[in-house]
């Protein structure tokens, strides 16, 4: 075994660019799929851990008790196909005040339960102790951690008069509810609906959830049931920002191992082609053909696993920023999100190696079968009769013999030739798939930009502090300020929907709509009282569509919403509605935030500064134009193409590379015979540029297609046609000459190197 390390150790020192190609390419491969693997795992199994802990409902369901009796919910937990079911406990929605706790103020679902345990929904006390006594309240803390002891103690005071002391912090993964009292508590309340926790023996669909609750229910009234939630719409908005980033992140994962093993087997391949002598040479020193083999396999085992090890500390390193940005937002509860799990950098560590040595494996076996004499007589050239087929029809015509003879040399190897048009494919595919999604992210950025002028961002008072002015003084005077095109006032609530558990965040507006212009890709902006519009996540994850009617409930008071439209995206738990929808939810309310649009040659800072001294409530910043996930994904996508581009360009830099070393006897004579160091370089960088062309008309469709793959499965975010069509005549061509320049950098280098060998060295060498 000490020979072959001998041997591996001097065969890395002598191949040192192709070492270092093999190290950059596992690096990159082994960096981008951890991530993916971080991702996916990230977008489930923190989930189903702690939901399993808490052994979460698969339905929470609302029933309307003017409908239906407690001893008829009660046997629907005996009823074929449930597993285990709690309930029934008394809910009702209770009015919240503004910035009670951390909260906007508006409503508030509120459960009556004796205990935090239980067959279904095992809910984690934070905080305090849990409410057993009438005027004692639990609050739902949905974030990851604990909110601490500071708010304990807060009051709220309820519509009945009733005063509510919170003496816990809770969570549940269910999210059943936004906070518990006491049954007692309960009753006082006067709840006019009850709620039912159910487990279902099959589980794993929407449809069999659908089906097990049409069978739990079977003795209920149907018009009783008003609304039920199944863990399958939770797990969705776990992982929606997570599942945005995985097509992407899973297509360059995918692109960097193909390369990976391209290029390897390329690497491979040319160094047992070119090492032909040095082999023979091993083998009448005594090496058996498996030491033969196992010294190809170890040169190649050394950079790929110092690749693969900064690869998994790389991916380590990023995990964590990129889970930050992933799940921004989300509720995740007693889910540990973090890094990336130890298991996965060690499956990335060890796997990455050994795809390079099963991928080097079949190439290598070439040095096993060969014989020791016929290696060493076959020096460095190649084999008679190769491409001379070619070379003769392209000799036959009027192109320049440099030419005609770089074009015939593809044909020599073509095996070898394959494996670099893939390797330029792939990175053509790469190039085109980031500049697809750099087009269509910088469009999105731009939604309610396009007409070049800065936006100010007004918000009034705060817990301490009331302004002076009225809202719509307050209005006024910004519109009047000088630079001003639009003022979008904003009031912001905590509102439900009736048959839902989870609260949802209501925007409500009035004055410029010129935004809608540009973030309505279906349906129609919102015009009367009780039109709504949302996002793709939040339509999705309640099973809601345009056309589709809902209940909104706010302060007591109910109206029936239509859903008009849907915006580009949004927030997975946030709608928006008019000014008049609120009007008639909560007449005193007031906008606390304003948006200014200012024309494009308006000094933002000067209007800003202008008008933080109409009241001294009134605070003003310009807003920042920048997107945390836009700028993620465009600045990963770009160093990963420029990273694989350079793999690419290494790939054919080696092909060449091999090709020059096996003709040294044909450059020496062709030399001898007139041609010229430029007509060598123009000769070797042909063989390679006509690669390049096949490659970029090959790899463009992919990554166009690629490209559309990814913008259509973005679930947070419904891109409109425009900004997916990105590809016009300029673009393309830019893309062709991509793949074409790949080729003709990987091959610059080595053609100036063959052109520069003078005839005496290449003749006094062979």
């Amino acid at each position: 075994m000490r020979a072959v390390w001998r041997a591996s150790r001097a065969a890395v020192k002598r191949r040192r660019v192709q070492t270092f190609v093999i190290g950059l390419v596992v690096l990159c491969s082994t960096t981008t799929v951890l991530l993916a693997l971080t991702l996916l795992s990230a977008a489930s199994s923190p989930f189903d851990t702690a939901y399993a802990e808490q052994r979460g409902a698969h339905t929470a369901a609302s029933f309307d008790t003017t409908k239906v009796t407690p001893q008829q919910l009660a046997r629907t937990a005996r009823q074929s196909g449930v597993e285990a079911a709690a309930g029934p406990f008394g809910q009702t929605v209770v009015g919240i005040p503004k910035n009670w706790l951390w909260m906007p103020g508006g409503t508030l679902t509120v459960v009556g339960r004796a205990d935090p345990a239980g067959p279904v929904d095992r809910i984690d006390l934070l905080e305090g102790h849990w409410a057993t006594k009438p005027g004692e309240i639990v609050v739902n803390w949905s974030a990851q951690g604990s909110p601490g002891t500071e708010y304990l103690g807060t009051k709220l005071k309820t519509p009945g008069g009733a005063t509510l002391t919170v003496v816990g912090f809770a969570t549940s993964m269910s999210k059943s509810a936004s906070a518990w009292v006491s049954p007692a508590q309960m009753t006082a309340l006067h709840p006019t609906s009850a709620q039912m926790l159910y487990r279902f023996t099959e589980s794993d669909t929407e449809a069999q959830l659908r089906t097990s609750l049409e069978r739990a229910t079977e003795g209920v009234p149907k018009e009783a049931l008003t609304g039920a939630q199944t863990y399958l719409t939770l797990k969705q908005a776990f992982s929606a920002l997570a599942d945005s980033y995985l097509p992407f992140m899973t297509l360059f994962g995918v692109l960097g191992l193909l390369v990976s093993v391209l290029i390897v087997g390329n690497v491979v391949s040319g160094a047992v082609v070119s090492g032909y002598r040095h082999i023979g040479v091993l083998k009448a020193l005594g090496f058996t053909p498996n030491q033969v083999v196992a010294v190809y396999l170890t040169m190649l085992s050394v950079p790929a696993l110092a690749g693969s090890v900064l690869g998994a500390l790389a991916g380590t390193a990023l995990a964590e920023p990129i889970m930050k940005v992933a799940f921004t937002g989300i509720d995740v509860g007693r889910a540990s999100v973090g890094g990336s799990s130890p298991w996965l950098s060690v499956a990335c560590l060890l796997g990455m190696p050994a795809l390079v040595l099963v991928t080097a494996l079949i190439p290598a076996l070439r040095a096993h079968r060969l014989p020791a004499a016929q290696a060493i007589s076959a020096g460095g050239a190649p084999r008679t009769g190769r491409g001379l087929r070619v070379q003769r029809l392209l000799g036959a015509t009027r192109l320049p013999r440099p030419v005609s003879l770089g074009m015939g040399q593809p044909f020599a190897r073509p095996a070898r030739t394959l494996l670099t048009l893939a390797a330029i494919v792939l990175g053509v595919t790469t190039v085109t798939l980031s500049t697809g999604l750099t087009s269509t992210l910088v469009a999105y950025g731009n939604v309610g930009k396009e007409d070049g002028g800065a936006r100010i961002q007004v918000t009034t008072g705060d817990a301490t502090t009331a302004p002076r002015l009225s809202d719509t003084q307050i209005e006024e005077k910004l519109r009047a300020l000088p630079g001003v095109q639009g003022v979008r006032a904003r009031a912001f609530s905590q509102a439900n929907l009736t048959g839902q558990n989870q609260h949802v965040y209501a925007d409500f507006y009035r004055g410029d709509t010129s935004l809608y212009e540009h973030t309505i890709v279906k349906g129609r902006a919102p015009k009367a009282a009780g039109e709504i519009v949302a996002g793709p996540a939040f339509l999705t994850q309640r099973g809601l569509k345009i056309g589709d009617r809902t209940t909104l409930e706010l302060n007591g008071r109910k109206i029936t919403a239509t859903v008009v439209g849907q915006v580009i995206e949004g927030n997975a738990r946030a709608l928006e509605a008019t000014w008049d929808t609120l009007t008639r939810l909560a007449p005193d309310a007031h906008a606390t935030e304003y948006t200014v649009r200012l024309a494009p040659d308006a000094d933002a800072h000067a209007y800003a500064e202008a008008a933080g001294k109409l009241d001294p409530a009134v605070h003003a910043s310009v807003l920042d134009p920048g997107n945390a996930g836009t700028t993620t994904v465009i600045t990963f996508s770009t160093v990963f193409t420029v990273l694989l581009t350079l793999v690419a360009s290494l790939g054919v830099f080696n092909t060449v590379l091999l090709n020059t070393r096996e003709r040294r006897r044909d450059l020496g004579m062709l030399k001898s015979i007139g041609m010229t160091p430029r007509q060598v370089i123009l000769m070797t960088v042909t063989s390679v540029a006509g690669l390049g062309a096949v490659g970029a008309l090959l790899g463009i469709p992919l990554g166009v297609a690629a490209h559309r793959l990814v913008v259509d499965h973005v679930g947070v975010v419904d891109f409109p046609e425009y900004m997916k069509d990105v590809w016009h005549a300029p673009q393309l061509a830019a893309m062709f000459l991509a793949g074409v320049t790949i080729a003709v950098l990987g091959a610059l280098l080595p053609a100036r190197t063959a052109a520069r060998t003078t005839i005496a060295t290449v003749l006094h060498t062979e």
